[in-house]
């Protein structure tokens, strides 16, 4: 054979080995579709990065590792979370080379939450990696208390794969917010992140026309305030990268509000679902950006226990091109259970969306954020629930359908245990949680599609400061443990010349 034969014949190799039970060949010549054939086999290794915690010194953040069981994974395979290096505090090293080796947190076993902790002001983001039995659905949930100051309440995010683009509605540079964007590079080479900002106007000039540059294993936290002269109110902004790959979140700051972490709203879409605003929220802000040429006009409803309701005087919403639009819609539930439904009024445009949700009220409120989500899908994790101050929210906006959620054994001790719901169209439910029996620690929810749907979700943790009512709120998309890979024989005469 000549070297382009071997050269060939080496990737047919090495994508073998990648997929693990798929060969290569050209399709059938009966014309049969060969993707009806693909198998659908779990995921071999994934990827997490956690962003630096706090600046607070009376931070307390916890970390909560979970791997649901998954049929078809082998018998190995771990997940770990290791200190990035090159934090962009003063004085700290930035020269992208790797931070110690040893794993903050370890997790072997799946079916099982595994936690780890850290104090104060220093602690690094983490870049984390599973393999194997490990790797299907891995979810790691950042926690952090923080007692007084600006952002005091509870602040959580579901550390986030890394990716190219990220959408992020609801960001602010006013006064009293103090709002960054945290990049984490996972890799060996460094990345080159753009951060585009859009207020009611339209885009902003920035003051980094060239990028940002985060170095290998690294981290960089951007203070949107720095980027541009104007306050505005809201915003949104796009993280997009030149080069490599980031994870990216926001901590939106409020001096007086409390904070939390602002996930990326869910790829631009004609349709939206903002699932689990608490039955008590006292204030409840959207906010939309169009990134295309067109507007777009969208109707507003709330996804009730009852069914589908048009909020009164804000029936719809019209999205101006590249341009953000916001709206309050006040105390929009009235104690009872609820989602945001975006549809379009007429011609479908894509947008982003997301939520500003406060509780409390006076000097003792706090605020949370629900980014547009996708559906749950095949299955999706939510990590480091309690006995107590647990919420799981789940809306069917479109068709009836039956789902199964399974809480997990506890970090230190119990019997998982699983009940199946139906989540009747148009509807949210705040669903009574099945209770692992002899819980001691804290619990993973896996939700599972099981007939019908989309279901859309969201898990809130509570956990009250005096008579501030702290509070989280995290979205539950499709974990992605599963691939469909194509059925395929091995045809060596193709790289014959």
């Amino acid at each position: 054979m000549n070297r382009t034969t071997l050269s060939l014949l080496a990737g047919v190799t090495a994508l073998a080995a990648v997929t693990g039970y798929a060969s290569l060949s050209a399709p059938e010549a009966s014309g049969k579709d060969s993707t009806e054939a693909a198998a659908v086999l779990p995921v071999e290794r994934t990827s997490l990065l956690c962003p630096s915690p706090s600046t607070s010194d009376l931070a307390e953040t916890a970390y909560t590792s979970f791997t649901p069981v998954t049929k078809g994974t082998g018998s190995g395979g771990t997940a770990e979370l290791t200190a990035a290096a090159g934090q962009s505090a003063e004085g700290a090293d930035k020269s992208g080379k790797k931070a110690d080796d040893k794993p903050v947190l370890t997790a072997k076993e799946p079916g099982k939450p595994v936690t780890g902790d850290a104090s104060g002001a220093d602690s690094p983001a983490l870049i984390g990696t599973a393999e194997g039995k490990s790797a299907p659905g891995w979810t790691v949930q950042q926690t952090t208390e923080v007692t007084a100051g600006t952002g005091r309440g509870l602040q959580g995010v579901n550390c986030t794969a890394p990716d190219t683009e990220f959408w992020f509605p609801a960001a602010s540079t006013a006064t009293d917010r103090t709002d960054y964007v945290h990049l984490t590079n996972p890799d060996d080479s460094a990345a080159v992140v753009d951060i585009e900002l859009y207020g009611k106007d339209g885009p902003l000039e920035t003051t980094i026309p060239d990028g940002i540059t985060v170095p290998p294993h690294s981290t960089e936290p951007v203070l949107l305030s720095t980027l541009v002269d104007e306050k505005q109110t809201n915003l949104t902004a796009h993280v997009s990268v030149r080069s490599g790959r980031v994870g990216a979140a926001v901590q939106a700051l409020d001096d007086k509000l409390g904070g939390d972490w602002l996930a990326a709203s869910t790829d631009p879409a004609g349709s939206l679902v903002l699932p689990g605003i608490p039955e008590d929220a006292t204030a409840v802000r959207l906010v939309a950006f169009t990134p295309g040429g067109s507007d777009a006009d969208l109707k507003v409803q709330l996804a009730s226990p009852s069914g589908l309701i048009t909020p009164a005087g804000n029936e719809t919403l019209h999205v101006k091109s590249r341009m953000t639009s916001a709206v309050d819609l006040g105390d929009l539930t009235r104690g009872e259970a609820g989602s945001l439904v975006l549809t379009p009024t007429g011609r479908s445009v894509p947008v982003v969306a997301a939520l500003r949700v406060v509780r409390g009220k006076g000097t003792d409120q706090e605020t949370a954020f629900i980014p547009a989500t996708r559906p749950v899908g095949t299955r999706a994790t939510a990590a480091e629930n309690t006995a107590k101050g647990t919420t799981l929210s789940l809306t069917a906006p479109t068709a009836t359908a039956k789902i199964k959620v399974t809480a997990s054994a506890g970090t230190e001790g119990g019997t998982e245990a699983s009940r199946t719901y139906t989540i009747r169209k148009g509807t949210t439910q705040n669903v009574d949680l099945p209770a692992p029996e002899g819980l001691k620690g804290t619990y993973a929810l896996t939700v599972e599609t099981v007939s019908g749907g989309p279901v859309h979700g969201s898990r809130t943790l509570s956990s009250a400061q005096g008579s501030v009512p702290a509070f989280t709120v995290q979205t539950l998309p499709d974990d992605r443990g599963t691939v469909k890979v194509p059925q395929a024989e091995q045809d060596l005469s193709v790289l014959q010349e």
